[in-house]
Parts: structure tokens; sequence; C-alpha cells
């Protein structure tokens, strides 16, 4: 990644011969390296000639406060950019919503001018949050290069850089915890970890099992068996947002929740009157009794779950496509605007058929939930927390829907809020101690997750995917392989 000219190599690519240096008929035949995927005609760690352009192109000299700059750029650009663009969509939907409401509920809601300081500053934390990880790592990465020499530090150079660039989530604010994403980048560690396990001759046995072709799907099942029942039984152990996420596509209010809750609990109602009182509305005179074992009049009042099932599904279906339309057309306005003018028809229709996909998924996921709650209490006429655990498990089954590729994603995104969910409810319930010296432990596992992810990029970098690749190396600069050198910049 880094320069200085020193020490023997010792280890290389399938394009380098330690004898006669790189063998030029592979290279002739292969437009990259294997190793780093990267032509071995670039003579720069950062080969990046423009601040923010999208290309990458090899630069004579290699220069240190350039490729430093840049990287610092363009994280600030990626952090900003993402974060002002989930803001201005927020903001959106809120306009929308403060427009449906009465007078008097627009009182309690924010101001439009508040929620747009409050969208830049997030934008700008994020930004900087973003802008200075970037910078910190290759600043650091050159420095320990310069120090100790570039063959000799390859191999554990990214790892130590990677951890000193992590405490850079602080400046999303102080008193701001992450635990969230903390998770998520662990995860997302952890899975490229166990990708070097399986090629090592010493893991590759053990980490045989992580090859599952269906592990995804297992995994959000696991994963939605903890985050629904916290959903229901213990709220408070979600994240804020992943909440109000969850409130708007489960697609029934709090106080229907809260009888289910009761039921699961046998504890005594307190919503039966509001619940009968929301039925009425809707011209269902339904009557609760309250000597009920299982929930299915309170969740769908007197249609049959067969029917609640399919009519949810179709309510579930127009609430998810709002969702996913922005995943899929925002990026393809972006990162394809090029094609675009080219062959439009091709790229936005895969982008719909991609949010049509996604919000089947959804749609499934949210309904599916109900489906076999229902069926299962109805089977075995008792409903208690076992019961419900059993019951959302199947739910994540709903994920098969979904295109490979974003399965694994899918799946570790729930896994990381099904962690910090078990953990929260763990240490309440007295079975895990809480630590009162570390504070910002959620900066700690993210430093961690930082130093793994950017170990195994600048050493094995055949475990990302090749979109993520692409971006890393547009940020950082693509790394030299540890047994190669740079030239230096002429005075």
């Amino acid at each position: 990644m880094s320069p200085s000219v020193d020490g023997p190599a010792d280890f290389a690519c399938t394009c380098f011969s330690g004898e006669t240096g790189y063998d030029r008929e592979k290279l002739d035949d292969r437009r990259s390296c294997a190793h780093c995927r990267r032509s071995p005609r670039l003579p720069s760690s950062s080969s990046s000639c423009s601040l923010l352009s999208l290309e990458s192109f090899p630069v004579a000299e290699y220069d240190k406060p350039w490729r430093i700059l840049c990287a610092s750029v363009k994280g600030f650009a990626i952090g900003a950019g993402l974060k002002g663009g989930l803001a201005l969509f927020a903001i959106l939907t809120r306009f929308r919503r403060r427009r449906l409401l009465t007078s008097a509920k627009k009182v309690d809601m924010a101001s439009s001018s508040d929620d747009l300081i409050l969208a830049v500053k997030e934008t700008m934390r994020y930004g900087l949050f973003l802008g200075t990880f970037a910078g910190t790592f290759v600043s650091v990465d050159e420095i320990i290069a310069a120090l100790g020499g570039h063959r000799r530090t390859a191999r554990w150079r990214a790892l130590l850089a990677g951890a000193i660039a992590g405490p850079s989530m602080l400046l999303t604010g102080l008193n701001t915890q992450h635990m969230s994403l903390a998770i998520y980048i662990l995860m997302r560690a952890a899975v490229l970890a166990s990708r070097c396990g399986i090629k090592s001759k010493q893991f590759g046995r053990i980490c045989k099992p992580l090859t599952w072709a269906h592990g995804d799907v297992f995994l959000m099942c696991l994963s939605t068996s903890q985050i629904l029942s916290a959903y229901i039984l213990k709220r408070e152990t979600l994240p804020p947002s992943y909440k109000s996420f969850l409130n708007k596509q489960v697609g029934k209010p709090t106080f229907i929740v809260q009888g289910v809750k009761e039921v699961v609990c046998g504890v005594p109602f307190t919503t039966l009157e509001v619940i009968e009182k929301h039925y009425k509305t809707m011209g269902d005179d339904v009557k609760l009794d309250p000597q009920m074992k299982i929930p299915c009049s309170i969740i769908h009042g007197s249609q049959t779950c067969g029917g609640h099932v399919l009519s949810f599904l179709i309510q579930a279906y127009k609430r998810a496509l709002p969702v996913y339309l922005p995943v899929y057309l925002i990026p393809a306005l972006i990162v394809h605007r090029q094609g675009l003018s080219k062959r439009p028809l091709t790229i936005l229709g895969k982008g719909l058929l991609g949010t049509a996909r996604s919000s089947l998924f959804l749609s499934l996921y949210t309904s599916s939930a109900w489906m076999w709650t229902c069926l299962l209490f109805r089977l075995f006429q008792r409903c208690n927390v076992p019961m419900l655990a059993i019951g959302t498990f199947p739910t994540g089954l709903a994920l098969a829907v979904e295109k490979k590729s974003r399965r694994i994603e899918i799946s570790l995104y729930c896994l990381a809020r099904a962690i910090e969910s078990f953990v929260t409810c763990m240490a309440d319930d007295g079975y895990l101690p809480k630590s009162k010296n570390l504070k910002r432990a959620d900066v700690v596992v993210f430093s961690i997750s930082t130093a793994i992810i950017m170990h195994c990029y600048a050493i094995e970098r055949d475990v990302f995917r090749s979109k993520y690749l692409n971006v890393l190396d547009w940020v950082f600069g693509v790394p030299l392989p540890p047994y190669d050198t740079t030239p230096r910049k002429n005075s």
C-alpha cells in the first residue's frame, strides 16, 4: 500500500515468480493481477489523478499527500452523500405526513426548518466521520511504511491503521451511541475472516460449515426470532430508528401489539377496550374475551387468519414500495448515469424489477410473521414466550425471495440488531454485567472490526466482492502487493 524499497518478498501472487519477476504471459492474458486486481503497470498505491473521479488512472509519480487528500475528500463525499440522501428522504416523508395532520397535531411536530438544520448537522457529522477515517487510515499506513519499510510491515500495517482510524466514529457525536452500526461492521468483518479461514489449510475444515448455501436464510430465521419477539415483548431493546421502521411495516397500532404481549405474558389486559373501539371504527364490531388463550381476535378482529394474511400482504406490499424505490433508483441514476443515455430501458427495468422483488420480500416477511404465529397458536391452543419465539422463526424464510447477492447483506443487517437486542435483554435481566468503565463499547467494537476489514483489504483482497472492492479502491487507492515497490516522487 505504501512506498519503500526494502527486504525480500516473503510471498507473492500467482502472477509473480520469485526468480524471474512477473510472468508476462500471464499478465498479457489477464487484465489484472489475481492477487491485487490491479494492472501491474500501476506504479502507485494511489492510482487516482482526479479528486472525485469515478475512474482510476495511473500517476507517474508517487504522491503521499495527494493520496491522503483524495482519501479524505472521497470519504467525506461518501459519508455526506449517504447520510444526506437518507436525511432528505426523511424530511420529505415528514413533510408529507405534516400536510396530512390536523393543526393541533402539527404543533407537537418539529418545524421544517428544525428538520433541515438537524439534517445538515447529521450530514456534516457523517461526512467528517468517514472523511477522517479514510484520511487517518491512509496517513497511518504511509507513516508506518516510511518508518518500518513497505515489505517488512506489509503483514500488519493495515491492521494497525484500521484500528487507529476506528475512533473517528466519535465525530458523529460524543454522546451518540452507534452499537447497531458497530455490530453490523463486526458481522461484515466476521464474514471476511471466515472466508479467509475457508481458504487456509489450518482452518479450512473448521470453517467448512460456513459454506452452506442457505446459511444466510438460516441466519435470517435466527435474527427474526429475536427481533420480532423483542418487538412484542421488550421493544425498548431495539434501536429507535429500527423500531420506528417496524412500527410502520408491522402494520398494527401499538395497542394491538401491547394486547398480544399481555396474552403471551399472561398478565391482566389493559387495552381490550381500546382495541374494540379501533375495530369498531373499521366496521368490525368484535367483542374480545378477557379469558382468551390465543390472541388471534386481537390481531385481526373477526376476520379469519387466512383472510387476514391475504389482505395484510396487499397492504404490506404498498407500504414496502416507497422503502425500496429510492434504494434501487437513486443508485441507478448516480452509478449508471452514463449508461442511462445508451440503455435507459435496461437499467431502469432492472431497478424496477429489483424494487418489486425486494418489496415482495418485505411484505412476505411481515405478513408471514402474523401467519406463522396464528397458525402455531391455533395448532397448540396456547400462547407463551417459547411459542412466540418458535412462531417467528420461520418468518425469516421470506428472505429466499430476495436475490442471492442481497441475502447475506440483509441477514447480517438483521443479525446485528438481533445481537444488540439479545445482549440488552440479557443485561436487563441480570445475566450480563453492565460495564460502568467502558462507556463507548461501540467505538471499541468498531475499531476491532475496521482493523480486520482493512487487513483483509490489504492482504486478502479476493475475499471481497468486486463492488465493495471497487469502492474501497476508489477511496483508499489500489494497494500495492507486499512484494512490490513504489517509485519515489521526483524532487
